[in-house]
């Protein structure tokens, strides 16, 4: 098991890397005077620009009301207990089994910090439950849009701490690390029923 997270972790990095020396390749590569007429047409250029977008930038309204597709348990730095809730979209392709996800499809990612209850631990007696916290390390999207997230493959990243975007710099390591999952269309969660 240690060997597989070790080959994780050295192909998320492997895939960073990559990923860092196309993106610098294809901004040195692109000039006013290529032929794609981005620099003569605004729309071209609009158009251009969505389709190399990489990041959730605005939080999907009202996600918190969207289906659970899931719970887990996180160790390790993430050390928290979390929720993976789908929108309609999600849930019926998560039903359904559709791979690849359809377009619209969004999955959002809640976290809370991992608690030993003490009032339900001195009921039962012994140190045996555990409940969410206060939330911690953001919420996260994925948002399915081939065409505005071409270049991540269709799929969007997002985090949001306290209700505003994380930066671009925290979410490098989203893309390299959902690679690993290409055979599941990118998506780390299963459907529990």
């Amino acid at each position: 098991m240690k060997n597989y997270f070790v080959t994780l972790i050295m192909a998320c990095a492997l895939t960073t890397f990559l990923f860092m020396i196309r993106q610098k390749s294809q901004a040195q590569t692109a000039s006013p005077s290529d032929n794609t007429g981005t620099a003569a047409d605004p729309a071209a250029a609009k158009a251009n620009q969505e389709s190399s977008a990489t990041f959730v930038t605005e939080i999907p309204p009202g996600y918190r009301d969207w289906k659970l597709i899931s719970v887990a348990r996180e160790e390790g730095k993430l050390d928290d207990i979390r929720a993976i809730l789908g929108n309609d979209i999600a849930i019926k392709a998560y039903r359904e089994g559709t791979r690849p996800f359809p377009e619209g499809t969004i999955i959002a990612r809640l976290a809370w910090s991992f608690l030993s209850s003490k009032d339900n631990n001195e009921i039962f007696g012994s140190t045996q439950s555990f409940v969410a916290g206060p939330p911690k390390n953001g919420v996260q999207f994925m948002v399915k849009d081939s065409k505005k997230y071409a270049a991540t493959a269709g799929w969007g990243y997002g985090q949001f701490d306290d209700g505003k975007f994380a930066g671009e710099s925290k979410l490098k390591t989203c893309v390299p690390c959902h690679t690993a999952f290409k055979e599941h269309d990118f998506v780390f969660s299963h459907y529990a029923p």
